[in-house]
């Protein structure tokens, strides 16, 4: 995603957060989306973010705050703590949103089969990094150009926290909205030029076309077994 300009970046990420938050707590019956991911994020023209695929997405009724259902999602986006409960809260969505942000600030996948055991998970990689005062080293270059120092911080220690293991300690998909909302007023540096794209896209230029009620996004397969050590291994004691 090396095209998108970071301005476009906060811009995207904030109107997802959104999106999302009114999902969460602005309408009648809220709705949990279940698979946020990249490549449900669709552009147009105008890089106005469309959150799409609502395939997996449960009602809550409203004198609940979770759900229990059976398991499903993306790998490197699922929450680990629905993972290991089958709990789905609203939470479960900040934590693959979180994802989503780390993949904007650093141009990576969520899951790098070719990268080393500390790197092969984005989100665990992008929180021990922040938390080893690193997070510089893994911003996608062209960020540290057009970004300030103030924006670049406050989005990874807010990814850090919509990363969280413990879903309690997140934060509501309105107060990212928010603290999103408040980054893109920051001052950008004035070379930075906006770039155009003539066609609807999403993030990763790729759209994946595939109904969750009849195409499990997660199987009984080797990627499972690994998410399942790592989700287990970060299951508190």
């Amino acid at each position: 995603m090396n095209w998108l300009s970071w301005e476009n970046r906060l811009r995207v990420a904030s109107e997802v957060a959104s999106a999302l938050g009114y999902l969460h707590s602005e309408i009648t019956m809220p709705i949990i989306h279940r698979d946020v991911k990249s490549t449900n994020i669709l552009l147009d023209e105008n890089y106005t973010a469309k959150v799409s695929d609502f395939g997996a997405s449960r009602l809550v009724p409203l004198d609940h705050e979770q759900v229990t259902t059976l398991i499903q999602g993306t790998l490197g986006y699922l929450d680990p703590e629905y993972f290991n409960s089958s709990q789905l809260t609203n939470k479960s969505d900040v934590y693959s949103f979180g994802v989503v942000l780390a993949e904007l600030i650093t141009g990576k996948k969520p899951i790098g089969a070719d990268r080393n055991n500390e790197e092969k998970n984005l989100a665990t990689y992008f929180v021990n990094s922040v938390k080893e005062n690193r997070l510089f080293e893994i911003v996608e270059p062209r960020l540290l150009r057009e970004g300030t120092f103030e924006q670049l911080q406050a989005v990874g220690d807010l990814v850090k926290r919509c990363l969280s293991l413990i879903g309690h300690d997140r934060p509501t998909m309105k107060e990212v909205a928010v603290e999103l909302e408040g980054l893109r007023k920051f001052t950008t540096h004035p070379w930075v030029q906006q770039q155009t794209c003539n066609e609807t896209t999403s993030l990763v230029l790729e759209i994946e076309q595939s109904d969750l009620y009849d195409v499990p996004l997660i199987d009984t397969t080797n990627e499972w077994e690994s998410y399942s050590e790592y989700a287990s291994s970060k299951r508190p004691h």
